[in-house]
This record gives structure tokens, C-alpha cells and sequence, in this order.
């Protein structure tokens, strides 16, 4: 199965290049759709790793392959956004239906009650790290639209979060090139890296958050 998405990943970017690559970064703003794997295999293509394979924009093959690889982060980029503010005005205006038919975006209403006490607490570092983070960052969008973090706050942050990962992923597969796939094999161990350092943080604020506070001395 999971050679079957790969197949398709890579066999919709190779055919249909930067539309391909915004298309599925929109999904995978909600919905967890080989976010990874898209800005590998596109940073790969824009470094020329494959034969006869070219990115094309708007009806111009790209020479360069800086021009490629900037085009094909930005077409990310703009995806990711989109996909995005869908998904926090999916969560702030239709957290009824969620609560309902969560399950099929993999949102309970228990998480969705965890999500809106996260940000409750951590909303600006949350939104920015959980876009940049493999592996989590599918469940930020709509989450920060249930916990009503408002949207100029959301948009900058989110932008930042996967201004980070698109451009970031697709560097590693320009300068990786065709090794692309040997790359991707070492994506789980960022992801866990990422969760530990992620895990901590909350669990340094969470302690903080429950210490007494020192009052003014009263002797003084």
C-alpha cells in the first residue's frame, strides 16, 4: 500500500509538476497526504534528477534549477497556506459537524477537546512548530479553528511553520537528488526527535505552570 501512494505521489508531480505540488500540499494541510514525500520528490525533480522530468510553470519549463526549486517551494508553500485557512475556518465555524464526523479528518471530539486546551495555553508556538513537524502537522489547521485562535494571529504563524518545511524538504531533495527515497527512510527518526524536543517543551511549561509563584516578601 504504501508503495502504491509513493507511485502516485511521485507519478502526479511528475506529470503535472507545480499544480500537482500545490494541490497535495492543500490536502495535506488537513489530512495526513505524504506532505514529506511531495517536497522531496518535487525538490528532487527541480535539481534535475530525472530524466526527460521537468518543472513547469504556467506553460515555461524552468532552466534553472534554483528557479525550479524556488517555484516548487513556493507552490508548496501556497498549497500548505491554503489548505490552512480552510482548515481553521473549517474549525471555527463548523466545530458542530466536527464533533459529528471528526472521525473522518481523525478528529474526535476528545482531541478536539485536547486541541482547544492546547492552544489554549501554547497557540503561539504550537501553530508554528506543529506545521513545521512531520508527522503532526496535518492536525494543526483545524484544531486552531476549534480552539478560536484568531486568523491574523493563525495565518503568520502557520506561514512560518511551512515556510520552514517546504522550503526545508525541498532543499534536501535538490541536494539530494535521485537518492531521494534513502532520504525519506530517515524521516521517522526526525519526526521522533522532533515529538521528544516538542514533549519536552510542554512538559517544562506544564511544571513551570504549577509552581507557586513568589509573592512580594512581606518583610520588605
Amino acid at each position: 500500500m504504501l508503495a502504491s501512494v509513493t507511485g502516485s505521489v511521485t507519478s502526479l508531480i511528475g506529470d503535472h509538476g507545480l499544480y500537482a505540488v500545490f494541490g497535495l500540499m492543500v490536502i495535506a494541510a488537513v489530512l495526513p497526504a505524504a506532505s514529506e514525500l511531495t517536497m522531496l520528490y518535487a525538490g528532487a525533480l527541480a535539481a534535475g534528477a530525472f530524466a526527460n522530468a521537468h518543472v513547469i510553470a504556467f506553460g515555461h519549463t524552468l532552466h534553472t534549477q534554483f528557479g525550479a526549486y524556488a517555484a516548487i517551494s513556493l507552490a508548496g508553500l501556497a498549497g500548505n497556506l491554503v489548505g490552512g485557512a480552510g482548515g481553521w475556518a473549517l474549525g471555527r465555524y463548523a466545530e458542530k459537524g466536527l464533533e459529528r464526523h471528526g472521525k473522518v479528518l481523525h478528529l474526535t471530539p476528545a482531541r478536539l477537546n485536547r486541541a482547544e486546551r492546547w492552544f489554549a495555553r501554547f497557540g503561539r508556538i504550537a501553530v508554528p512548530v506543529g506545521f513545521t513537524t512531520p508527522g503532526i502537522r496535518s492536525f494543526v489547521a483545524i484544531p486552531a479553528g476549534v480552539a478560536r485562535m484568531p486568523f491574523p494571529r493563525f495565518f503568520p504563524l502557520a506561514g512560518i511553520g511551512c515556510a520552514v518545511f517546504c522550503f526545508g524538504l525541498a532543499a534536501v531533495g535538490w541536494a539530494v537528488g535521485s537518492s531521494y527515497g534513502s532520504v525519506r527512510r530517515y524521516l521517522d527518526y526526525v519526526v521522533i526527535a522532533a515529538l521528544v524536543v516538542l514533549v519536552g517543551y510542554v512538559a517544562a511549561r506544564w511544571r513551570s505552570s504549577r509552581l507557586p509563584r513568589s509573592g512580594p516578601d512581606p518583610a520588605g
